[in-house]
């Protein structure tokens, strides 16, 4: 017994090991990635003369913080983009609008292919399809909502002139944990403003707890 129970904490212990090492190599080629995409943005900035918008810092310093939570975090990046505006507040204004709408984009493509595919809906049912376009629009509307209240963490901006407008991006974080619950939210409302519960409303509520698809 003593002799099984000592072979079984050496396979533990290997078996722990390995998964360390593995571990370990992929933090490693996860930190090359983000140093070659660092270079590769740093480069691309400066030829085309983007500069840092309201910030002590520098750009190389900001992009940097921003990758180290990308690696170091449950982050995803979300991008807001504007351009041809004469004012830096409705340039910054815009692209925050553009980063909330593409983030409800992603969440609603995210849940209508899921729902397609593993929902065994019939196609040719138009009262159900229809409280499902129904269900889509409240979905997004109600996203859009939920990740202003602390979900999408501005990171960096950045400007520059074209002629006498602007252009303008907007980075952003969104913060995985936060974003879940406001999804989590968005579809139990969605749910009770249309003619799904009933039916659907534990099988749609399962895919909810999967990862957007960016």
């Amino acid at each position: 017994m003593k002799k099984v129970q000592f072979l079984s904490c050496i396979i533990c212990f290997f078996l722990l090991l390995s998964i360390t090492n593995i571990t370990c190599a992929q933090n490693k080629q996860l930190k090359k990635q983000y140093s070659k995409m660092y270079k590769v943005k740093i480069k691309e900035y400066k030829k085309e003369g983007w500069k840092l918008d309201s910030s002590s810092k520098t750009l190389e310093v900001a992009l940097l913080e921003h990758y180290k939570k990308l690696k170091d975090s449950n982050y995803q990046e979300i991008v807001g983009i504007t351009s041809n505006c004469r004012s830096i507040n409705i340039c910054r204004q815009a692209a925050y609008n553009n980063a909330i709408i593409t983030y409800a984009n992603f969440a609603v493509s995210t849940i209508k292919g899921r729902i397609i595919s593993d929902a065994n809906l019939d196609a040719s049912d138009v009262e159900a399809n229809n409280e499902f376009d129904k269900f889509y629009a409240a979905y997004e509307r109600i996203v859009r909502m939920e990740i202003q209240n602390g979900v999408l963490e501005s990171s960096y901006n950045i400007k520059r002139k074209n002629g006498d407008l602007n252009e303008y991006q907007v980075y952003f974080l969104v913060n995985e944990d936060k974003a879940l619950q406001a999804r989590k939210k968005a579809m139990q409302r969605a749910l009770e403003e249309t003619q799904l519960a009933q039916k659907y409303a534990n099988e749609i509520s399962n895919f909810i707890n999967k990862d957007i698809e960016y």
